[in-house]
């Protein structure tokens, strides 16, 4: 039976959702070569795999975080998922806008703040982890009880896990950069022979040499 880090990655692979490039490198905002790109949006559009990360979402919170009463999503990649799992748990809903609204009630957590209650937030990739944790301080310092993160995919970088670490944030993803990597390989996503360098990358994706 495949493990859910592998069905996901599988259904991730196939819709393009995540994909490798290992010859032909992406440049992040920060000027670094990257082999991988991710776009969870696009398991919206398909019923299989939407359905897929939707019961491995539940899976997770069911595990790692019983206590749960309310899911909070982030903006805005999270929030789907989020609506879709707190139907399936029966939880409040809500999520964490990227800034404060500057009308109205100038609100940057939507939905009822559920001060006290045990959250569980919701993200698409943690990468770096920096606007994931931002969301997790804003709704801890309106009150929330923060159990941690359920996520669909991480690259798995040491500055992502560090910081979340120092915060104290503790984050769950369906799949991973590692586990994509080799099954893109054993599916003929990606050569073999690049398995090798994309995981290079995913150590230190600083250092240009992986590319070599």
């Amino acid at each position: 039976m495949k493990s859910l880090e592998v069905k996901v990655a599988e259904n991730l692979l196939k819709i393009k959702a995540v994909f490798l490039r290992p010859n032909e490198p992406f440049t992040w905002a920060s000027g670094i070569k990257s082999p991988i790109y991710c776009d969870n949006r696009l398991t919206l559009s398909y019923p299989e795999t939407r359905k897929v990360v939707e019961e491995g979402l539940v899976e997770v919170i069911k595990t790692y975080y019983p206590t749960c009463e309310v899911i909070m999503g982030t903006s805005t990649a999270g929030i789907p998922h989020a609506a879709y799992v707190s139907a399936i748990l029966d939880l409040p809903m809500g999520y964490v806008r990227g800034g404060a609204k500057d009308h109205g009630r100038g609100n940057q957590i939507e939905g009822v703040v559920p001060v006290g209650k045990n959250v569980v937030v919701i993200e698409d990739l943690i990468s770096t982890a920096g606007s994931s944790i931002e969301v997790v301080n804003i709704l801890r310092e309106a009150g929330c009880n923060v159990l941690g993160i359920a996520s669909i995919f991480t690259y798995g970088l040491t500055k992502g896990t560090t910081r979340l670490a120092e915060a104290n944030v503790e984050n769950h993803s369906l799949s991973n950069f590692e586990v994509l990597a080799k099954v893109a390989a054993e599916n003929n996503y990606i050569a073999e022979k690049d398995l090798a360098k994309v995981l290079k990358f995913q150590k230190n994706p600083s250092d240009p040499s992986w590319m070599e």
